[in-house]
């Protein structure tokens, strides 16, 4: 079973990509990471949906730069919930694939994280989140992650409160 699948438009983009494969990999999750455009390999990206679906994917993770819209190919082929990762890597800076990924018609939204890595990593836990309603160990895993990150900003906010007393 592979529960998150995927995509991005091309392979130079996997360095911005990885650290949703990070995260999905630290909360046990399944993935299926994998490269297709919905303009050069339509038929590659309809294919792909088709196959994920059959193995019980839940979540699909698109990520594309410029005005290219695999996210809303994707969201025009499932019902699963889709998230889009606008990358950036045009003279718009990113406004661009931001703005192909946040206006969908309605009936096929596109849930949009923000620019890149940072994007690449919150499409990580948004796809988490969804498990999670249905998956009482990724549930808890989540709660753990969430734990941590208020842990470090209590010990770091100790740190500089004691530094500058």
């Amino acid at each position: 079973m592979v529960q998150v699948g995927i995509l991005m438009g091309s392979a130079s983009d996997e360095n911005t990509i990885s650290p949703c494969v990070e995260v999905l990999k630290k909360l046990g999750i399944s993935y299926r990471f994998t490269v297709s455009s919905a303009h050069r390999t339509p038929l590659r990206t309809e294919k792909i949906v088709d196959e994920l679906e059959k193995q019980g994917c839940q979540v699909f993770i698109c990520a594309a730069g410029m005005a290219a819209h695999l996210a809303g190919a994707v969201a025009a082929r499932t019902i699963k919930p889709v998230i889009g990762i606008p990358l950036t890597g045009s003279s718009l800076n990113g406004l661009d694939s931001l703005l192909a990924t946040v206006q969908m018609p309605a009936g096929f939204p596109v849930g949009t994280v923000a620019l890149d890595k940072a994007g690449a990593k919150n499409a990580g836990y948004m796809a988490a989140q969804i498990i999670a309603l249905h998956d009482p160990e990724v549930a808890e895993a989540l709660l753990k992650e969430r734990q941590y990150f208020i842990d470090t900003v209590e010990k770091t906010a100790k740190e500089i409160e004691e530094k500058y007393r």
